[in-house]
């Protein structure tokens, strides 16, 4: 049966492979992400495209009316926006204090409040039984990134996740998150991924290699199908093995 699938931050990286893998099941895919020109550029086979800031409540509203018109209802919800603000426009301030609380509210918008905002917005178009909300966090949840902004916008996820795996249970609709390690081939780090940094990440990993988006992709995949109908409220952690450390 073919499924309605709303994936934010579709375009590129982990969201675009997510993409790929329901088109390929013969799904309705509706890509979200800011720049239209890289959601048509990622040409997924069938997929509507609407450009949006999620983290904009009038943004959301946008995508909301366009899911009432175009979808109706939504059977698999994947949250992949966001990002560590590597991408964003710099901005100059003097106060050292400044710049934390510009970090702080930046990672926030980029990875909580665009999830958060989303998944109200469409909350009651989610399918009942079936319906599936994913949310993509980070292994720096679980042992910080270096400022903590990023981080701690990812850990408030799960919070969140719980609440709403509760809420939505009644309705036979589970909620998931799943917590990548290092992925290549995403514009994540911008340019600062150095040889020796790759190489520090790669070697905390017990498979020896870098994740791909393919690897998370077919997680959200797996999560989303009959198989983990009974599986709701939980943190899967796609790293290999690396948040354990050597």
């Amino acid at each position: 049966m073919t499924r309605n699938v709303v994936i934010s931050g579709g375009g590129t990286g982990i969201g675009l492979a997510a993409a790929r893998a329901f088109a390929a099941d013969g799904d309705r895919v509706l890509l979200l992400g800011r720049r239209g020109d890289v959601l048509e550029k990622a040409a997924v086979p069938g997929a509507l495209t609407y450009a949006a800031d999620v983290a904009d409540v009038a943004g959301v509203r946008g995508v909301a009316e366009f899911v009432a018109g175009e979808l109706g209802a939504v059977d698999v919800l994947i949250h992949s926006a966001g990002g560590s603000g590597q991408l964003e426009p710099r901005v100059e301030r003097d106060d050292p204090l400044d710049l934390v609380a510009d970090n702080w509210e930046l990672n926030f918008r980029l990875n909580t409040l665009t999830a958060v905002l989303l998944t109200e917005a469409l909350k009651a178009r989610l399918a009942e039984p079936g319906g599936r909300v994913l949310f993509l966090s980070s292994i720096a949840a679980y042992r910080g990134s270096g400022s903590g902004a990023y981080a701690a916008s990812k850990a408030a996820l799960h919070p969140y996740a719980h609440d709403l795996a509760r809420q939505l249970g009644p309705r036979g609709i589970t909620v998931n998150v799943v917590a990548p390690g290092y992925v290549e081939d995403t514009g994540f780090f911008g340019d600062a991924m150095t040889e020796e940094r790759r190489a520090r990440r790669i070697a905390e990993t017990s498979t020896g290699r870098a994740g791909t988006p393919g690897d998370v992709a077919a997680t959200l995949h797996w999560l989303a199908s009959p198989g983990a109908a009974h599986i709701t409220s939980q943190i899967i952690q796609v790293n290999g093995g690396a948040e354990r450390g050597h």
